[in-house]
């Protein structure tokens, strides 16, 4: 009779998650994005917010996509129940920054219209159709508009 494998605690899992993205992080700045920078058809930039609790500067990668002149992120949070905590950093503090490839730049976040989110969420759908915003949730997927600022 086998024991069965030990099962992964909550806060296990989370410190795991932490190291994870943080990795991924340094591995994006080493390289400029050479490693990080795509996900698939998907482009990834880091985006860097300040934490709305702790007042912490937070970065995590985040696949973008860019409509002409519009670059925007969804807050998918990969189909869960709950907007990612970067989205909710944003909402409360939407000042950020942003590096995509070597590239760094100041951003104010905003949340698209109605509208635009609807138009967005189509374009990022025609270049990635295997992409489905909504997963399992039944929450409204937010589409963050990233808007230029200057330093």
């Amino acid at each position: 009779m086998s024991t069965p494998a030990p099962s992964i605690r909550p806060r296990q899992t989370a410190a795991m998650q932490r190291w994870g993205i943080q990795a991924a992080v340094a591995l994006y700045r080493l390289t400029g994005g050479a490693i990080g920078g795509r996900v698939g058809p998907e482009r990834v930039l880091l985006l860097t917010t300040t934490g709305r609790k702790s007042g912490q500067r937070r970065t995590i990668p985040v696949s973008y996509f860019e409509d002409g002149s519009t670059l925007f992120v969804i807050a998918s949070n990969a189909g869960r129940d709950y907007h990612p905590a970067w989205y909710l950093n944003l909402s409360a503090l939407p000042d950020a920054e942003i590096q995509i490839r070597r590239e760094h730049r100041h951003v104010r976040a905003r949340e698209a219209s109605p509208e635009e989110r609807i138009r967005l969420l189509a374009y990022a759908s025609s270049q990635n159709p295997r992409r489905d915003e909504a997963g399992p949730t039944t929450r409204a997927i937010p589409v963050v508009i990233l808007q230029p600022v200057s330093a």
